[in-house]
């Protein structure tokens, strides 16, 4: 077993649709980011990646490389996923909690649970996805961010 922890935020900004988890969410902002910012998937990358010791999300899709514009961050989440299958592990399970004083997202997690089970190809059992705020205190409204820790299975034989 190989655990892996991953910590994502990004700035509020006008101008650009929220996703996370893989789900648009109506807001009159969205995340500011190279790709599509949704950080509770960028969490998820960096928490497997680290836990195979394979490097984190920017080592695999540079911010800078154009290639990632506006990325559709579950697309690059199935490529880690190849990546791990490529190196023996398979998902055991993910946690993520989602920070975030606005919008309110408990209406979205069982969307977000199944793009993230779809992603990972795997059983929507072994992904939680919880949201808190931080009580005025931290982001204060500025931006979102999010935790992830994982369980990767080392395929043997």
């Amino acid at each position: 077993m190989r655990i892996g922890n991953g910590y994502d935020v990004h700035r509020l900004v006008k101008g650009r649709k929220l996703y996370l988890g893989g789900v648009e969410i109506e807001h009159p902002y969205g995340l500011d980011g190279h790709s599509d910012a949704d950080v509770a998937v960028h969490a998820l990358m960096d928490a497997l990646l680290g836990a195979a010791a394979l490097g984190d999300i920017g080592k695999h899709f540079p911010p800078g490389d154009k290639r990632f514009k506006n990325a559709d961050s579950c697309r690059l989440l199935g490529e880690v996923v190849d990546l791990l299958t490529r190196h023996g592990y398979t998902i055991g399970n993910i946690d993520i909690v989602i920070v975030a004083e606005q919008p309110k997202l408990a209406e979205h997690i069982p969307a977000m649970r199944e793009n993230i089970a779809k992603s990972c190809r795997t059983d929507i059992g072994r992904v939680s996805v919880k949201a808190t705020t931080e009580e005025g205190l931290g982001l204060a409204g500025e931006g979102i961010g999010a935790h992830c820790v994982c369980i990767l299975e080392e395929n043997r034989g």
